[in-house]
């Protein structure tokens, strides 16, 4: 569905074609010429700008969720980890937030990451829930057990389940794992 909120192209269209009415305008009237009417396209393109920056959609909302997640993976940040999972998290290895967060704890530790991109992103918005399938990009520590038992480079493919919450932020209550470089795997293949 088309919203104003998520891109400001269409109002400042707008304000381009007010700006050619008041220039026409004033051609055709010359005797009702005034400064200000060159402020109603300003106007029109403020307010494109301000609609975009001030509400914040589904969409910008799940999008800056995902680049949270990936930023703390790569940063080895659990606690940015625990506040983008929903309290009732559970996936096909994971029975809980806690058992999930514990995994990734203990997986960070081991200093993995050195740095993530993400690939690829499919949203699927049906709020109250959506779905996400995101293929990132990893470069591993030279010195990780990943680069010394495989490689230093994979791509990484996972589906999120999305929650939408009573105070309207979105969490992940279920993440399964895809794809490894382009293997069909399962979290309990890798654990």
């Amino acid at each position: 569905m088309f919203s104003f909120f998520e891109q400001p192209w269409t109002l400042l269209g707008a304000a381009v074609i007010t700006l050619f009415g008041v220039f026409t305008y004033r051609s055709f009237v010359p005797e009702k010429r005034y400064w200000w009417q060159f402020l109603i396209p300003v106007f029109i393109a403020a307010i494109a700008f301000g609609l975009d920056s001030i509400v914040q959609t589904d969409i910008e909302k799940i999008n800056v969720l995902i680049s949270t997640g990936i930023k703390a993976v790569e940063e080895e940040d659990t606690g940015a980890i625990d506040a983008i999972i929903s309290a009732n998290y559970k996936d096909s290895y994971h029975n809980s937030k806690e058992h999930l967060i514990d995994h990734c704890k203990r997986e960070l530790s081991r200093s993995l990451v050195e740095k993530n991109k993400e690939m690829g992103l499919q949203l699927e918005i049906s709020p109250p829930t959506a779905t996400a399938d995101l293929t990132v990009s990893m470069k591993f520590e030279k010195d990780s057990f990943v680069t010394q038992n495989y490689k230093q480079f994979l791509s990484v493919t996972v589906k999120l389940h999305l929650q939408k919450e009573q105070d309207k932020r979105w969490l992940i209550n279920r993440a399964e794992l895809l794809e490894i470089d382009r293997q069909r795997v399962s979290w309990r293949q890798i654990r």
